[in-house]
């Protein structure tokens, strides 16, 4: 049985297709050692499960010639470290040379001229040795793709002796490879920027001296020192100081967030103003901005229902291509005695044309590019898939309660009934009462009292009056805090009309109703509501303009508060008194009646809810791990206004990919159109392939910089 101690991860580099990553796959799955290999082309990994040396890896990979990295640090040295463009490319280069100083003997001594004829071939192999060798594996296997193709065109061009034409096929075919691995190389550079955000090194607190610690040696509950302007290199909660901290890198906020005694602080933020000492929660592989970067990378490998059909096509498509060339070369010479070599030409160019490198390329830039964003912009999207899903959404299901609301309740109105006392004093009294009260709303009365600065009071003979209130003495006087049933039914106290009128309005507002008094008179009346989110209106107005009609409010609130809300918020539903089964209920009814349904919870109760809908979408995802573990996509802040952005870059993403399908298809189509008159030449077809593989990279890269 494999454990996951077997399992090893390893950075690869020089992928230049996504076919060639399959190929390198399959070589290693057959390694003596390996029991299972998995190649994730769009983070550039390789995992295995067994044993294998990097040697056995480097060879599984030689015919791409790719490097296995083993150490993060050398990857990053190698990332830093300025490779010079004519030592990247001196192949390239040298066989461009070779092939021009070949056209000018051309011209000279002419085609068949043996030093002509030398200079084409050896820039045929300086260029695609390594072409060549892939491709006669790939025919001694049966196996077909675009290698096996230009192999074969490569071989038959020489039969024929097209020397020139061959060679500068092969060149633009490497051109065409690095335009491929370039491409994938800026997608990938939104993921190695995330990488880039947290500091190696933190200021830590040991033995009474501050000393710089590489984060993989810092410990749980050690002591981080953050000055102003430094980045904050691990998770933690704030034991010391007062700041601002800029955490874009993780949640997409563009204004920085207050941070204080026993606030949360993220790894790859940046401290602003003042010094910070902040206890360490996790270590540097369980940090928020490592689980995002992993679960990017993760993300990257789950294929897109576009892209697993394009994988599928283009097993067939190869195939096929090398039938209708080889009946092009055959059938005219032989049914209607057409020139041999004239359509035998034809054939290799055909062969050439065929290239699925546009097709192939198609998706997966597009997807890394829009998975990158997205988590640059603080929207964590788990895979293609749910990418693909996100565009497609009919209805939204949003939880209420921390989702289109706060989540905290607060003191919406506060009205003093008497002259007896002053509007302050009763407002101290109460906040006392409810200071020694563990009941929900009390935090509620006693946030209201810290920012009027209240003056605390002493509270005797405490009593909590289960479901209706508390009360206590103050100053020698017995006072009262609770719900109208218990002034109304216990004490006995008559409510008049007016106070009846301010209680049922206040209470059609969604908001819960408190008084304040003694056994014989009341004194104040206090609402609380959990305040609706500043985004929560603007968000649903724009879903609705974006053609999702239905959105629809899920909540255990009582109908009056829900209806009130849901009002207020603009939802075209609301079901209210609903248990986390009745919300699973409920989202399983809507998929019936919708298809496609997305759930906006906070992934934690509303896990059932949110793994049932087509999509479960979880707020507040920098907050909780539930949250980055349970949904699809996660809001890394607590930010709704991301939701209409993150639909709109799925429906743009679908929108680049079937549009880089269609063209790709369309160019070949019309290249091999131009067999029909016999027009079709080596140098159109590899212009066609090479042109169209370029455009699509270009047209997914968009997506990086979408707004």
């Amino acid at each position: 049985m494999v454990t996951n101690e077997e399992k090893k991860t390893y950075q690869i580099e020089g992928f230049s297709c996504a076919n060639c990553a399959g190929t390198f796959e399959k070589n290693v799955q057959h390694l003596p050692g390996v029991k299972e290999a998995h190649v994730n082309f769009g983070a550039s990994k390789l995992t295995i499960e067994g044993e294998a040396s990097v040697e056995e890896l480097e060879k599984a990979g030689a015919f791409e010639n790719l490097k296995v990295v083993t150490d993060s640090s050398d990857q990053d040295a190698k990332q830093t470290e300025r490779v010079p463009f004519y030592k990247r490319y001196q192949s390239l280069l040298f066989a461009t040379a070779l092939l021009l100083i070949g056209i000018v003997s051309f011209f000279i001594n002419g085609e068949t001229n043996v030093v002509t004829v030398l200079l084409f071939v050896t820039s045929i192999l300086v260029s695609g040795l390594d072409l060549l060798k892939a491709g006669l594996i790939n025919l001694r296997h049966l196996t077909f793709d675009m290698k096996t193709l230009m192999t074969v065109a490569v071989i038959g061009g020489s039969i024929i002796g097209e020397w020139m034409e061959i060679a500068i096929v092969v060149i633009l075919f490497a051109l065409s490879e690095e335009l491929e691995r370039f491409s994938m190389d800026q997608a990938r550079q939104s993921i190695r920027s995330l990488m880039d955000i947290a500091p190696n090194q933190a200021l830590i607190r040991r033995n009474g001296s501050e000393q710089l610690v590489n984060v993989k040696d810092i410990q749980v509950d050690d002591v981080m020192i953050v000055k102003p302007g430094s980045k904050i290199a691990m998770d933690g909660i704030v034991e010391k100081g007062v700041s601002a901290v800029n955490q874009a890198a993780i949640t997409g906020e563009s204004i920085p967030v207050e941070k204080t005694k026993d606030s949360q602080v993220f790894a790859g933020t940046l401290n602003e103003e003042g010094l910070l000492e902040v206890r360490v929660t996790k270590r540097s592989e369980d940090t928020t901005i490592s689980k995002i970067i992993h679960l990017v990378e993760e993300a990257q490998a789950e294929r897109a229902p576009a892209q697993a059909f394009i994988d599928l096509f283009a097993k067939y498509y190869t195939p096929a291509i090398m039938v209708i060339a080889f009946l092009v070369a055959l059938l005219p010479p032989l049914v209607w005695g057409l020139n041999a070599e004239a359509w035998l030409y034809q054939g290799l160019a055909v062969l050439v044309v065929g290239c699925p490198c546009a097709l192939v390329v198609s998706t997966p830039i597009s997807i890394v590019s829009a998975i990158g964003n997205a988590a640059k912009k603080g929207v964590l999207i788990k895979g293609g898939v749910y990418l693909e899903a996100m565009s497609g959404l009919n209805a939204i299901a949003f939880d209420k309660t921390g989702t289109l609301t706060e989540g905290i309740p607060v003191v919406t109105d506060y009205h003093v009934l008497t002259d007896e006392q002053s509007e302050d004093e009763t407002f101290d009294i109460m906040a006392s009462l409810e200071d020694v009260s563990q009941h929900p709303l009390a935090g509620a009365i006693l946030n209201e009292a810290t920012n009027r600065h209240f003056t605390k009071r002493e509270v005797e003979r405490f009593q909590s009056l289960t479901g209706k209130g508390i009360r206590g003495i103050v100053e020698g006087r017995e006072y009262y805090v609770g719900n109208v049933k218990l002034f109304k039914d216990d004490l006995g106290q008559i409510i008049n009309p007016d106070l009846e009128r301010m209680i049922i309005e206040r209470q059609d507002e969604g908001k819960t109703v408190m008084l304040f008094g003694t056994s014989t008179e009341m004194i104040a009346l206090v609402a609380v509501a959990d305040r609706i989110r500043e985004s929560s209106a603007d968000t649903i107005k724009k879903l609705h303009a974006l053609g999702i009609d239905q959105t629809i409010m899920l909540t255990g609130d009582v109908d009056r508060t829900a209806q009130e809300i849901g009002s207020q918020v603009g939802v075209t539903q609301v079901a209210s008194e609903l248990m986390p089964d009745d919300k699973l209920k409920r989202i399983k009814e809507l998929k019936e009646r919708y298809q496609t349904v997305g759930m906006l919870g906070d992934g934690v109760n509303d896990a059932p809810a949110l793994a049932a809908s087509t999509v479960g979408i979880a707020m507040g995802g920098a907050g909780t791990d539930t949250a980055l573990e349970t949904a699809d996509v996660a809001l890394m802040a607590d930010d709704l206004s991301k939701l209409p952005f993150t639909i709109k870059l799925s429906r743009k993403a679908l929108r680049i990919i079937k549009a880089n399908i269609t063209f790709a298809l369309l160019i070949k189509l019309a290249a091999l159109l131009l067999v029909v008159p016999g027009w079709l030449t080596l140098w159109i077809a590899i212009l066609s392939d090479m042109g169209a593989t370029l455009l699509v990279s270009l047209n997914s890269m968009r997506l990086m910089r979408m707004k």
